[in-house]
């Protein structure tokens, strides 16, 4: 199986603001089945799923999110993997070593599956929030908040 290597950049442009908030508008309506017009005028329906992504990736990025689209089985470089995870080369090593991010080793290099991060991130996000929505509670009860 040929792997393709694909990077992780930004394809939003600062100037694409209006025309992304514009087709977030459109795609926000519960309209009938959503059409793509070729520039020889085909037109081709587009099924729900791919309709359902679109919407959610244009809805991302009029809020100003990152979108990263990746197969679930693709796998990263530990430097690709840690700056997804906005932390450091190192960290992330300690994180693999720590067994609480999954990786195979490729030679004598790391990878991780996409999946696994994903999944680790999520966890990490879901933590975060509780711990700051207690630490609200906290302060609230403190009377820090009035």
């Amino acid at each position: 199986m040929l792997k393709q290597k694909l990077p992780l950049k930004s394809v939003t442009q600062p100037q694409e603001a209006d025309l992304i908030a514009k087709l977030e508008q459109i795609l926000s309506l519960e309209a009938s089945q959503a059409k793509l017009v070729g520039s020889n005028g085909e037109e081709v329906l587009i099924p729900e799923s791919v309709y359902s992504v679109l919407r959610q990736v244009v809805h991302a990025m009029a809020s100003g999110q990152t979108i990263t689209l990746a197969p679930h089985n693709r796998e990263l470089t530990t430097q690709q993997a840690a700056e997804i995870l906005n932390v450091s080369r190192p960290f992330l090593i300690k994180l693999l070593e720590e067994e609480q991010i999954p990786y195979i080793k490729v030679g004598k290099h790391r990878r991780i599956r996409y999946q696994d991060l994903m999944q680790y991130k999520e966890v990490r996000d879901k933590k975060r929030s509780q711990l700051l929505d207690q630490l609200t509670q906290m302060s609230q009860e403190a009377g820090f908040y009035e």
